[in-house]
């Protein structure tokens, strides 16, 4: 059989099959000609991206966790780990699926809304003191709420990642808000002597961004109230007036632990080694140990200053140490 019989006979073929399936055999060749057209452009890149900011319900309260940015450097080791081997630090990374030598830490205040009053856990670094960070005004705004709407500020503590958004310029961003911090935190940070020193630095932005409101602030101490469901906690060590807060409503509850916890594996995994950032190394790894256990036993959700976005987890008791669970779906139920 010839070649120009074999194409007849294949080309009656096909009609046949056309005819038979109704026709839709005779679309083939439309594809075929569709699929030699000129592709178009390639979508262009848009670079990463993150949501601005995160609502979930705890009982009659809605908790937002609203992310100002994060910071790439080289770590964990030595900032996590301080007292450890770099191999250890390194090895524990990789272990949890993380850069031995690369890390990010991110920054996530907390608003509170307790249906009478509209509550902001820290405020973030404030614009223009790092290139990625410093995004909390412009977060609170997508997230719904003016600064004005603020009734209460709550500062944890007074390093500067938490208390540079409280000015917008020269100005508060808060205008209508009262303040709520530690009375030993505050006595810390204010006295003429942390001028100088490895507290000048912070000191200085306490003079210009805290003390100012210290005619609306009221100082409290651990087990004091803010409001109605929100209790302060101690949390010393990482610094000498640092406090978390614990939330309750209609039998819910969160714990917002600031910076107890600043690295969500080194620091939860291994509660002893020592953090740069805590002043009283010591003293820290004993408030982690204390606050995880409570959490870890009273299956309490926690959110954390430092933990990765939305910063919204749990502790599981893992040995000597602990795991940090990202929340799911749970609370959004």
């Amino acid at each position: 059989m010839t070649i120009s019989r074999i194409s007849r006979l294949s080309r009656r073929s096909l009609l046949q099959l056309g005819l038979q399936a109704g026709g839709t055999a005779l679309a083939a060749p439309f594809v075929l000609r569709a699929a030699t057209r000129p592709a178009h452009a390639a979508a262009p890149m848009l670079g990463t991206g993150r949501p601005a900011f995160n609502r979930f319900k705890l009982g009659a309260f809605e908790i937002t966790t609203v992310f100002d940015g994060g910071v790439a450097l080289e770590g964990p080791h030595p900032i996590f780990g301080q007292d450890q081997p770099a191999d250890a630090v390194e090895a524990l990374a990789v272990e949890n699926h993380l850069p031995p030598t690369r890390m990010e830490i991110g920054f996530t205040p907390v608003i509170v809304n307790t249906g009478s009053e509209l509550i902001v856990f820290d405020t973030g670094n404030g614009a223009g003191r790092r290139p990625a960070a410093g995004n909390f005004a412009s977060a609170l705004r997508a997230a719904g709420y003016a600064p004005e709407q603020v009734d209460t500020v709550v500062i944890t503590h007074m390093h500067p990642d938490h208390i540079g958004g409280l000015m917008e310029g020269d100005a508060p961003l808060f205008a209508n808000a009262r303040y709520v911090t530690g009375a030993r935190e505050y006595d810390f940070w204010s006295a003429d002597d942390r001028l100088s020193g490895p507290t000048e630095g912070a000191a200085r932005l306490v003079r210009s961004h805290v003390m100012p409101h210290a005619a609306k602030t009221t100082f409290l101490k651990p087990g004091d109230d803010v409001a109605s469901g929100v209790t302060a906690v101690e949390a010393h060590g990482h610094t000498p007036g640092h406090m978390a807060y614990h939330l309750e409503s209609e039998g819910r509850r969160l714990l917002v632990w600031a910076d107890t916890a600043n690295h969500f594996v080194v620091s939860v995994q291994r509660p002893d080694w020592h953090v740069r950032f805590d002043m009283d190394k010591e003293q820290a790894g004993q408030t982690r140990k204390r606050l995880f256990d409570m959490a870890a036993a009273d299956r309490i959700p926690v959110t954390g200053y430092h933990m990765p976005f939305p910063a919204v987890g749990y502790l599981e008791k893992r040995g000597d140490g602990y795991r940090w669970v990202q929340a799911a779906y749970e609370l959004y139920l």
